[in-house]
């Protein structure tokens, strides 16, 4: 009599050992629990234009920030980093009238200044990046404020952009949907292929796994963790930017809750606070399942009291649920599925 086989006990052991599965499932029970206690329909969820636009602005953001922690720092002055692109490309283009691309150039460039010092106080310096960028983050506030009330004097500043300029980073596509989206497809697409199918995205995973092993082994550390951080510095600072040309104005207030907003998009997208794990893919869905558990309530019969508690609640459970399926599958040898590794 022959043998029988061993079955796997886990067959989707190789999915759920992927990044961005809890990010799914997450995804997918927060759509389940507004649908199931909160009566929304479907319908109206996918056609609204509100959770998708958000979902965009805080994909752009979480992307580099992810790359960021996969490397094993973080950046936390992306708070001020919005307001800096939004009212960078107000003063020099609103107030004093020269041309966009003269605003844009100085919007983004503040981002690229802020992520150099970001950066290299990270690599020449034992000060952890939480603490450095936390203090950007409060000197940045203090200079939008008071560069704005000294040059303009005022806290906001109106801003009206040239026609292509609102086509290609401030249009309403269907008279809903921000442009913006069309460009957080990119950026994701971009960084995806950058991070699993080139050595660059070797270098970023090695970097947050042993950052000495990686210097060892000829990686260039300091270098690349300085443009990791001048890209989440930019990033922050471009959404800021299309924020103002889309609403014809900028403010110095706005951009904090992008902080949590961002690290809680990548951490239930699977990247390891730790560092040296994670998928651009996973930090896709994650940005989407916060956006949904954001905005899904107003889709919703729940009372809108609750909103903070339910937010808090459900994306406690997505990141519990994200290590839970990750461990579980890591409990089972990929050599020999229906045993348990010694």
């Amino acid at each position: 009599m022959s043998a029988r086989p061993i079955l796997n006990p886990l067959p989707l052991a190789p999915l759920l050992r992927r990044p961005e599965a809890g990010a799914v499932l997450s995804l997918v029970g927060v759509v389940l629990f507004y649908v199931l206690f909160g009566g929304m329909d479907l319908r109206n969820l996918l056609g609204a234009a509100s959770w998708l636009n958000f979902a965009a602005n805080l994909g752009i953001v979480a992307i580099p920030v992810g790359l960021l922690m996969i490397a094993g720092e973080i950046d936390i002055s992306i708070g001020a980093m919005i307001p800096a692109g939004s009212m960078g490309i107000a003063v020099i283009s609103g107030h004093y009238g020269l041309p966009i691309e003269l605003g844009m150039a100085g919007a983004l460039g503040i981002g690229v200044l802020v992520g150099l010092v970001n950066g290299l106080l990270t690599v020449r310096t034992s000060v952890p990046s939480l603490i450095i960028t936390l203090g950007t983050l409060v000197a940045m506030q203090g200079v939008v404020l008071g560069a704005s009330v000294l040059l303009t004097g005022t806290a906001s500043v109106a801003l009206k952009a040239p026609d292509w300029a609102k086509l290609v980073f401030g249009q309403l596509l269907g008279g809903s949907y921000q442009v913006i989206i069309v460009w957080w497809l990119a950026v994701t697409a971009i960084a995806a292929v950058v991070l699993h199918h080139t050595p660059w995205g070797n270098w970023i995973f090695a970097l947050g796994g042993d950052k000495v092993s990686a210097r060892n082994a000829g990686i260039p550390t300091q270098r690349l963790t300085v443009t990791l951080f001048v890209l989440s510095s930019t990033g922050a600072t471009f959404v800021g930017m299309c924020g103002a040309i889309l609403f014809n104005s900028a403010q110095v207030s706005g951009g904090m809750n992008y902080i949590f907003n961002a690290i809680v998009s990548v951490v239930v997208g699977g990247v390891l606070l730790t560092g040296g794990f994670g998928s651009v893919v996973g930090i896709f869905f994650g940005s989407l399942t916060f956006a949904i558990v954001n905005q899904g309530i107003y889709f919703s019969h729940i009372d809108r009291n609750w909103s903070d508690m339910i937010i808090g609640v459900m994306l406690l459970a997505a990141v519990v649920m994200n290590n839970r399926f990750r461990a579980l599958a890591l409990t089972y040898s990929p050599g020999n599925p229906g045993k348990r590794p010694k």
